[in-house]
């Protein structure tokens, strides 16, 4: 039996033991807890130790690896920046108001050419395994005002060690690793993409692809919880499996709203928090650019020897919730320059009836007066979002700053959104009230697709590659193992009310099936792809009462000739801006110039879910008839543009979906 003066002094020895150190030596600052410590090394900025208990998690530094996480940038005239050579530190130990100790470390680096400033913030506590990570960027330069675009911002984990074997994106989307066999016996396909297939035996090959991307392992912002890699114990120091994960506690400073996607782990473990993937928009650093971004966190854990990678990944998922630590947050606001502490934050509560049939109901308050996917133009701007109670309308955001907002509703099932502007968030807010009335042009005849704001219902889209045990998604593999001719060898013909979107309307609307980067087809393929024929039955009763017919076409994405690049003017490229035409019954409707700030490297780039906008097609019944219809979408034959990379020069669009009524 154990006493209570024994007791006493266990608990005591306990909490000496706990005491968090931060400390500085010659050539680095050291945090330390009783299981995780991490060093910087002063000579460049970057963690470069970090262990786990006894377990090593970095490696040897070498280059770029064997480090992190450690800050760099797309941002500098040059073009990439690793701040840390140059820089400034301070550090930070001290105790939360919930008498929890912490420490922390800035490393604040300036390019002298230009006065911009890098600043990186890391924060331990006691009794976690993992680092509280914030991002700073600011510029000041009255004779430049405006320097260029800050093309990418990201911290990166990025070890050197054979003890990471699994690499997780997503609960449905995690691989092995590749041997180095297999990357040594490589195919570059496309830039960013390698063929392993003729390593058959590859654990990587046998159970997830014949290719490896790090765009495979992308993912959407709105349910995005956690990503990271696993050691499944063999090759671990003590038998035991390892995770790495970031974690998005919150996401209030990234940009592009739920609809945003980004890489998130290939090998490295990032946190993209500004990224041009996928035709996101990134904002203009312009003098007076001052922005923290931030808090995530990067979480380490272990397990025994037969803990599964889902189970680890469950355990950092945890922590994916902005209420969680919030006072801590607080605490080391004083540290943190721009971040709002709870006295400037409340919770939004409403209640938006919605329209009947509305699934996976979202509300998103992001930059006012702006739609949130280009939520870059106010330095200033933040975004939010919660699922709606699809029963009641309910729906509740917490930790928001103040300040006022776009709100924007949609939904699975239904064309459009809500949106209402200057929407003004306090703690002395009442509970607000919206209706969403849906969007409708009369009466509806048909539609294909679901409006989710995906092209995953279509043919190689969210439907699993069943070749392989592990059955990724279909459109993460490399586009080439897709061969447009061979699915469509008389191009896209879809009957309404008897062809099937999952077999019959393909992911990709291409204008010319690519040869180039292609793996299969050294020669581009142009026999039906440009121009897609959808048929239709229309009855007498339906035209009689008719004026007006409306084709709704929604999309999903599109690469113009710009690709990511969508602010650039490039004079030589004929399609920056897109012509897409649309004909019913022969006879040409009109022609939409789809925007080249709407471009983006999507399909290819093993996506589904890119810059999502739309359009209506109005024209006279009378170009309709009794019986069968055809509408005829086309691309213009053959528009292709200016590649530097090894990437597919054709113009293409992604479908969400299409409806057409008639009033």
């Amino acid at each position: 039996m154990v006493s209570l003066k024994g007791l006493a002094l266990a608990i005591l020895v306990s909490r000496v033991k706990a005491v968090l150190t931060a400390t500085e030596t010659s050539t680095q600052f050291i945090l330390q807890n009783d299981d995780l410590r991490m060093a910087v090394t002063k000579s460049n900025g970057a963690v470069t130790q970090l262990s786990l208990g006894k377990q090593d998690l970095l490696g040897a530094a070498s280059g770029s690896s064997g480090r992190g996480p450690y800050l760099d940038c797309s941002c500098v005239p040059s073009g990439f920046w690793t701040p840390g050579g140059t820089a400034k530190y301070q550090l930070f130990k001290g105790t939360d108001s919930t008498g929890t100790p912490y420490g922390g470390v800035v490393m604040r680096d300036t390019y002298a050419s230009t006065n911009q400033t890098l600043e990186q913030y890391w924060f331990l506590r006691e009794g976690e395994t993992g680092l509280h990570m914030f991002s700073r960027v600011t510029y000041f330069n009255q004779k430049t005002p405006f320097l260029r675009g800050l093309g990418e911002l990201r911290t990166l984990f990025r070890p050197n060690t054979r003890l990471w074997t699994h690499l997780s994106s997503s609960d449905g989307n995690w691989a092995p690793f590749p041997s180095a066999d297999a990357n040594r016996g490589a195919i570059t396909v496309q830039d960013a993409t390698t063929y392993l297939g003729n390593s058959t035996n590859d654990p990587y090959v046998k159970q997830y692809s014949d290719y490896f991307t790090k765009y495979a392992f992308a993912e959407v912002w709105r349910d995005h919880d956690v990503h990271g890699q696993y050691s499944d114990g063999s090759t671990s120091s003590d038998g035991n499996t390892y995770g790495a994960w970031l974690v998005h506690n919150t996401r209030e400073t990234y940009y592009g709203g739920p609809l945003h996607s980004d890489l998130v782990v290939d090998g490295i473990v990032y946190n993209y928090m500004v990224s041009g993937h996928h035709g996101a928009p990134v904002p203009n650093i312009t003098h007076g650019f001052d922005r923290t971004f931030g808090p995530q966190y990067y979480h380490f854990n272990k397990g025994g020897p037969k803990t599964t990678l889902a189970e680890l990944r469950a355990d950092a998922a945890k922590y994916a919730d902005p209420e969680w630590n919030a006072a801590f947050y607080d605490s080391i606001a004083q540290h943190v320059p721009n971040y709002a502490p709870s006295s400037k934050r409340a919770t939004f509560k409403a209640t938006i009836k919605l329209p009947e049939g509305a699934k996976r109901p979202i509300a998103v308050l992001a930059e006012n007066k702006q739609d949130f996917q280009l939520n870059v133009f106010d330095q200033s701007s933040l975004q939010y979002w919660a699922d709606i109670d699809p029963a009641t309308g309910a729906v509740e955001i917490p930790r928001v700053k103040e300040g006022a907002y776009r709100l924007t509703v949609y939904a699975d099932g239904i064309f459009g959104w809500f949106i209402q502007d200057d929407v003004k968030v306090s703690k002395t807010a009442s509970a607000f009230n919206f209706q969403w009335k849906p969007e409708s042009a009369g009466k509806e005849i048909w539609r294909i697709g679901t409006p989710d704001k995906s092209a995953g219902e279509y043919k190689h889209g969210y439907a699993p590659d069943t070749s392989k045990p592990l059955q990724p998604e279909q459109y993460r593999v490399y586009w080439a193992n897709w061969d447009f001719p061979t699915d469509f060898p008389n191009g896209v013909n879809f009957k309404v009310g008897q062809s099937k979107e999952a077999e019959d309307f393909n992911y990709i609307h291409w204008s010319v099936f690519p040869g180039y980067s292609n793996f299969f087809r050294s020669q581009p393929y142009y026999n039906n792809v440009n121009n897609w024929t959808i048929e239709f039955n229309l009855t007498g009763e339906q035209l009689t009462s008719a004026k007006t017919a409306t084709l709704t076409v929604e999309l999903a994405g599109v690469k113009t000739a710009n690709g990511n690049d969508k602010w650039a003017s490039l004079p030589k490229e004929k399609y920056s801006n897109v012509p897409y035409t649309v004909a019913a019954n022969g006879r040409d409707v009109e022609t939409w110039i789809i925007p080249s700030y709407r471009s983006g490297s999507c399909g290819v780039r093993s996506s589904v879910v890119c810059q999502n906008f739309g359009k209506k097609f109005e024209f006279s019944t009378n170009l309709l008839k009794e019986g069968v219809n055809q509408f005829v979408l086309s691309l213009p034959f053959n528009a292709t543009n200016t590649e530097t990379a090894l990437l597919p020069g054709t113009i293409y669009l992604q479908y969400d979906a299409l409806r057409f009524e008639l009033s």
